[in-house]
């Protein structure tokens, strides 16, 4: 009996991706990893390479306005000063150089922390994933605003939370509604590992915590013993306001915020550094696992910033970036009120990268979604993305920082059209009712 020719020395064979060929996996996979749920942004990255697809899907920096110049001089810097340590492993918790700028970044956001509070991160998104990684269990409650931060949800569902939404006004996350779920938990016997926030410029929702409200969440962390995950990537591109006092500051070096921030916003993405400020007993967990995950940050890249801190103003650049921003946000509120209809609502963001736009609740935006991308070449991020209880049917988040003015007005010219013919259909297919 025989099974066929054998493969040919150095030859690889195909692997099935049928399902049928998937099967032989599926009782080798750990239980959490059928949970994990994709990012939509990530999803939504290969719209942004076709030409004739105007994305305000990304939550993308505009890195066209980072001097060249500038990139050149720390290139040659560190190829000539720094190319040995450049290239080596460096410890986990990040050079202890870069951890003192960090203290004046922080400060510059009113947030006062010591270099032994800090630990550099691979971006924003792997603090998130550490924090997660260190204090949930399946099963364990994590409080979320609703809408939260579509990048947080596979690291929610990969750790299996049960995450209970708190919804958002214009004042941020409502008090109110998280005091009633704290009793609701409580009656269950129940209490949440976590509350995760956003508090400034919000990514989706685009508001703003209240101070009022900053000090209330504050208290009910010190009252019920709960710790706040804060991240706060957008509290350097403020628009218009005063700046608020961190959720870190407020509460006083009591141990009850890890405080979570990124220089992906104020520099560039690409370079992948966040970093973490936390008690010291949850930053050594922290470190722990992420000696598990990756050793340590690239150590040329944080070279690279670290001189660029030494030798640059960011607070210059990032002046730079804001009066880019703020043309962009207002030239979006603009064509949101000449292009979509009456029943549509939108945010009106003092900071950030973002709008959040609900429409209709005839309309589906993932539906909207379909159709805009098919026949409008327009993309965004739909809203169920930024929940994990099915809310968000009927709204959208929309990135403005990305693309220059022309093409944000084009592009919600278009995003409006799709909304009209799907309205259209709709109501004809109502007999005209609304």
């Amino acid at each position: 009996m025989t099974s066929g020719p054998a493969p040919r020395r150095g030859a690889r064979a195909s692997a099935d991706s049928s399902p049928a060929g998937a099967a032989r996996y599926e009782a080798r996979f750990a239980a959490r990893a059928s949970g994990i749920v994709s990012s939509a942004m990530r999803d939504l990255m290969s719209l942004s390479e076709r030409p004739e697809i105007i994305s305000l899907a990304g939550g993308f920096p505009d890195t066209e306005c980072f001097p060249r110049e500038v990139f050149d001089d720390i290139a040659e810097q560190i190829s000539a000063d720094h190319l040995t340590s450049s290239l080596q492993y460096g410890p986990t918790e990040g050079l202890a150089g870069l951890r003192e700028q960090i203290l004046e970044v922080m400060a510059a956001d009113g947030a006062t922390a010591r270099i032994e509070d800090t630990m550099l991160t691979t971006g924003g998104q792997q603090g998130i994933d550490l924090a997660m990684r260190t204090f949930v269990d399946p099963g364990d409650v994590v409080i979320a605003e609703g809408p939260t931060y579509p990048g947080a949800v596979p690291s929610l569902t990969t750790f299996q939370a049960d995450v209970r939404h708190i919804p958002l006004d214009d004042e941020g996350m409502s008090m109110d509604h998280l005091e009633d779920e704290l009793k609701q938990l409580a009656a269950e016997g129940r209490s949440p590992k976590l509350i995760y926030t956003i508090p400034n410029f919000h990514n989706p929702a685009g508001v703003t915590m209240s101070l009022r409200r900053r000090e209330q969440l504050v208290e009910i962390a010190h009252r019920q013993e709960i710790l706040i995950l804060e991240d706060n990537p957008y509290g350097q591109i403020r628009f218009e306001g005063a700046t608020l006092p961190t959720l870190w500051e407020l509460d006083g070096g009591a141990g009850w915020v890890v405080y979570l921030s990124t220089f992906s916003k104020i520099l560039a993405p690409g370079i992948r550094l966040g970093w973490v400020a936390a008690p010291p007993p949850v930053l050594r967990k922290l470190n722990l696992g992420k000696q598990a995950a990756d050793l340590c940050s690239s150590t040329i890249n944080q070279r690279f910033v670290l001189e660029y801190l030494r030798r640059h103003d960011w607070q210059d650049h990032v002046a730079r970036v804001i009066r880019i921003y703020r043309t962009r946000r207002d030239a979006m509120l603009s064509a949101l009120e000449r292009e979509m209809p009456s029943e549509a609502g939108w945010t009106r963001p003092g900071g950030g990268l973002f709008v959040w736009a609900t429409l209709p609740d005839y309309l589906s935006a993932e539906d909207l979604l379909a159709e805009a991308t098919s026949r409008h070449q327009v993309a965004f991020v739909p809203g169920r993305a930024a929940f994990l209880d099915g809310q968000g049917v009927n709204s959208l988040r929309l990135n403005f920082s990305g693309v220059p003015e022309p093409m944000i007005r084009e592009g919600v010219r278009r995003l409006g059209a799709a909304v009209s013919d799907m309205s259209d259909r709709y109501r004809a297919f109502r007999g005209g009712a609304p």
